[in-house]
């Protein structure tokens, strides 16, 4: 077996076999001595060896061995180039250096140097050979036009790193990391302009979260951490409610009841997929942060990326499949003539007839509740959103009536109109009191598709309608609380004009 050194070069310890240290030593030694007579000797020097050294830790990671072998060195030499090789080359350039013989390799790094806020435009254009004014250009042009060049710009900031060393400099600008070019880079400095106070602000930033800053990231990984398991153990508990632990009559809820009910089952475990999985991820690189532990498992890493993947191409097909049941629109009218009062009172009932599918819900005999009413105490209707509208237009024939419009969405316009036709409200005269549902009801294992309702009262000229401040929030296109005479009043008085309904207050107001 060999004998082997540790050496420390470029502030990193290598083993390295004996005869492969006394060739390394050699060469040094002739680096050191043609640059002696540099200014910049020993900087030249220094950046030589770090290049080594990095060369050097790249091979034992790659070849997974503990020490340098001399063909390891050998090979080094090679690629930094013999002092000989060099000397030669500047005799032959008449003293100057000759340009790169090579086609350059450039990697991707940030050039703070040249930055304004990081240096990710600065270099993108190294990399890309072109101006860093165009590249500075265009990422403020999608920041104006889409917003996304910020989250670009941010997602490069954490993703590119910075170039530190000399070596990351000259391949961040396609310059040979060898004797060459590590001379040519002295004689040729790199451009530094004036950074500005964003870049110098975010520099001071920089520094203090590699020291102090560290902790504060570990309390904040913490926090994540048990407040990322809490709402994913509430997104465990939801998942059971859905798959069957609640009353099946949940599903007849808004927006529930928007999903088809042979989709739901897999809609939602796509949904818990989409948010379960990154909630994971989020909580275990905090796990990772604030305990300093490893990196995580590839395979569990591109196994939840690809259950992800498929979450998300589950949930987009099943949202399409929905989607394309709002295609076609159909509705119909339905007229109700009503008798005729000079004055009408427009009220909110939630009592309901009762129905025939009332009847084989709660298991009653329909004969013996015919024309009954279903009282109902409840503010909200939690199976539908918003879908009444309500207006006032003059009548054409003097006489009063209800238009009653049923509105709904379908696959087909056939579907469509059975939708709309399988809506239920209750409208009833009282006299002169019209009295109003504050819902609309569908049937019970009936999907939303947009059902709807706009209700049109025609009344003559000369009519006056009360309209109940409960009521109100039906109305669009009326100053409802503008015409109130008093904040307690129940009711607002409107008048039928030939230009329209108007306020009775206001035009009260007017004519004296």
């Amino acid at each position: 077996m060999k004998k082997t050194h540790n050496i420390n070069i470029g502030n990193s310890i290598i083993h390295i076999e004996e005869d492969a240290y006394e060739m390394l030593t050699v060469y040094l030694n002739e680096v050191k001595q043609h640059f002696s007579k540099n200014a910049d000797d020993f900087e030249i020097v220094t950046d030589i060896e770090n290049r080594i050294a990095e060369m050097f830790t790249e091979k034992l990671a790659e070849q997974q061995k503990q020490a340098i072998g001399i063909e390891d060195v050998e090979l080094v030499i090679q690629q930094m180039g013999s002092v000989k090789d060099f000397e030669t080359s500047e005799e032959a350039a008449g003293g100057e250096l000759p340009g790169p013989e090579y086609d350059p390799i450039k990697k991707l790094y940030r050039d703070t140097d040249q930055a304004m806020i990081a240096g990710v435009c600065a270099g993108l254009a190294h990399y890309l050979d072109v101006n860093v004014k165009w590249v500075r250009l265009f990422t403020f042009i999608t920041i104006l036009l889409f917003g996304s060049g910020i989250l670009a710009y941010i997602i490069f900031w954490f993703m590119v790193p910075k170039a530190k060393t000399r070596a990351e400099k000259m391949e961040m600008r396609g310059e040979e990391t060898n004797l060459k070019g590590f001379a040519n880079s002295y004689l040729q400095p790199f451009a530094v302009q004036s950074r500005g106070f964003v870049a110098e602000f975010l520099q001071v930033v920089g520094g203090f979260l590699q020291g102090s800053g560290r902790v504060i990231f570990k309390i904040i990984a913490g926090t994540i951490v048990f407040f990322g398991s809490i709402f994913l153990l509430a997104l465990v508990v939801v998942l059971a409610a859905f798959l069957g632990f609640w009353n099946s009559d949940v599903y007849s809820y808004f927006p529930i009841n928007i999903v088809n009910e042979e989709y739901l089952v897999t809609l939602t475990l796509a949904v818990f997929v989409i948010l379960a999985i990154p909630l994971l991820a989020l909580i275990l690189f905090s796990v990772r942060v604030a305990f300093n532990g490893r990196s995580s498992n590839r395979v569990l890493s591109y196994g939840l990326l690809v259950i992800w993947l498929a979450g998300v191409v589950t949930g987009i097909f099943y949202v399409a499949k929905i989607s394309s049941e709002f295609k076609e629109g159909a509705e119909f009218a339905k007229v109700t003539p009503l008798k005729s009062y000079p004055v009408y009172a427009l009220n909110i009932d939630r009592a309901r007839i009762f129905t025939q599918e009332d009847s084989l819900n709660y298991r009653i005999d329909a004969n013996g509740y015919k024309d009954k009413k279903i009282l109902n105490d409840l503010d909200d209707d939690f199976n539908m959103p918003e879908s009444i509208s309500f207006r006032m237009e003059k009548s054409m024939d003097g006489k009063v009536s209800m238009n009653t419009n049923y509105k709904s969405r379908g696959k087909t316009f056939e579907i469509a109109l059975k939708n709309a036709q399988n809506i239920h409200y209750d409208f009833l005269q009282a006299d002169s009191s019209l009295n109003f549902s504050p819902t609309v009801h569908i049937p019970k294992k009936a999907n939303w598709r947009g059902q709807q309702i706009e209700l049109v009262l025609n009344i003559p000229v000369g009519t006056e309608v009360k309209i109940s401040n409960k009521f109100a929030e039906f109305l669009g296109g009326y100053n409802y609380w503008d015409c109130k005479q008093e904040d307690d009043d129940e009711y607002t008085i409107w008048v039928m004009t030939d230009s329209g309904v108007k306020c009775k207050y206001e035009r009260l107001k007017k004519e004296n």
